[in-house]
């Protein structure tokens, strides 16, 4: 099968494709520059992983000889966490740098602001990680792609998953910026849609790494729910599940947390990591694909750990990066996005599409229920749910996303 191919033959189709004309600034080297901005000093729990996702998938693609024959230069910069330093960043990037694209970016707040950025300035803008679902619909734009799979894709997973449960009164604690009310929005969307009879009766909106964890736990208590949807991360979450269990918060009652099986924050948590909660993320351990297993092995090789969640996107990110180049056999704004229309390439989480429609990939994700292993946390009877399953169709989307 196709998606099983290696990434030595991805690099191989690389190589064997035609020249293509170089903007003067960069022939100039022989390199093909692009810009790269994350908030690598304010999370750097996910951004470490992630640039060394992309830096692994840049070595091997400039090992192999390059897009088309010229190597890529990935000129990275970070945003210390502020919208107001991304778009100053990608300011220069384009206008002294001259990159011919920008891919990036990990908060929604920060990833909208070079969303806009990229629309003012018409410039390529593939967003590697920011989750919010107005990147695509009503503040995307035709300069503006997204990889993985949004708040509403992974939402909707789990709102899936829960309509399974008993669970009829519900409570909701997620961060009070963009990425959060999606994911509160999206779930209490896809989940009455599936059931209904559900009503959510408390919602808690701690501000982003500032949760008071004790005052969030007593409120979710007071409501008496029968299951929570959770969607903190990071600290956030270790204070919540901490704070949970002490008081027995999550006795008797189900929890459905986005995010919360990836190793970034599954990980940190240890033994203290719940057991039986409905989960997106990261099983790196337990998938057998080859083509996964074999970047896995890679992974390890290059930098003497297991990867992460944020690995896989930077990875797959590089990937998008060298195949629309690859595609558009220039570095023209306008031909890049011709090329990036239904722009379908190979990689280690399978075949990955970027519709048309919204601009939106079809990567996915894995949903499981997290466990306990020798004491440390773990995702376990998981299932892989394909991104393009829980996307709306294309005339829904036309009444999700502006003419821009």
């Amino acid at each position: 099968m196709a998606r099983r191919r290696t990434f030595i033959a991805f690099a191989a189709g690389i190589l064997a494709a035609p020249l293509f004309m170089i903007a003067p600034a960069q022939a100039a080297d022989g390199v093909i520059k692009v810009g790269e901005i994350n908030s690598y000093t304010r999370l750097p729990a996910f951004t470490e992983p992630y640039r060394k996702g992309w830096q692994q998938a840049l070595e091997e693609i400039n090992d192999a000889g390059g897009v088309n024959g010229r190597k890529i230069e990935v000129i990275s910069r970070d945003d210390a966490g502020k919208p107001g330093n991304a778009v100053k960043i990608a300011e220069e990037l384009v206008s002294s740098e001259r990159v011919t694209l920008l891919f990036g970016t990990f908060f929604s707040h920060i990833g909208l602001a070079v969303t806009d950025f990229a629309r003012q300035r018409q410039v390529l803008f593939i967003a590697s990680e920011p989750l919010s679902d107005a990147i695509v619909w009503s503040k995307g734009n035709r300069y503006t792609y997204r990889l993985r799979p949004s708040t509403h894709m992974q939402a909707s997973m789990l709102a899936e998953a829960a309509a399974k449960l008993d669970a009829k009164r519900w409570a909701t604690i997620a961060p009070n910026y963009a990425y959060g009310t999606d994911a509160v929005a999206a779930f209490k969307s896809e989940l009455k849609k599936r059931k209904p009879d559900v009503e959510f009766v408390t919602e808690q909106w701690p501000t982003l790494f500032k949760i008071d964890a004790g005052s969030t736990v007593r409120a979710i208590e007071r409501a008496k729910p029968d299951a929570i949807y959770n969607v903190t991360f990071g600290g956030d979450l270790a204070k919540f599940v901490r704070e949970g269990s002490i008081r027995g918060l999550f006795e008797g009652r189900d929890v459905v947390s986005l995010l919360t099986g990836e190793p970034e924050y599954l990980d940190p948590l240890g033994g203290e990591a719940p057991s039986g909660w409905i989960v997106t993320g990261y099983p790196w351990y337990a998938i057998s694909d080859p083509a996964h297993k074999a970047f896995v092995e890679a992974y390890r090789v290059r930098w003497g750990e297991p990867p992460k969640t944020g690995s896989l996107v930077g990875y797959n990110s590089m990937l998008a990066v060298a195949e629309v180049l690859k595609k558009a056999k220039s570095t023209d704004t306008e031909d890049l996005l011709a090329a990036m229309e239904g722009l379908t390439y190979d990689s280690p989480s399978g075949s990955i599409t970027f519709r048309a429609s919204d601009n939106q990939s079809t990567m996915g994700a894995w949903v499981g229920r997290t466990g306990l292993v020798d004491g440390k946390g773990v995702m376990v009877d998981w299932v892989y749910a394909n991104g393009a399953d829980y996307l709306p169709s294309d005339a829904e989307v036309k009444a999700l996303r502006p003419m821009n």
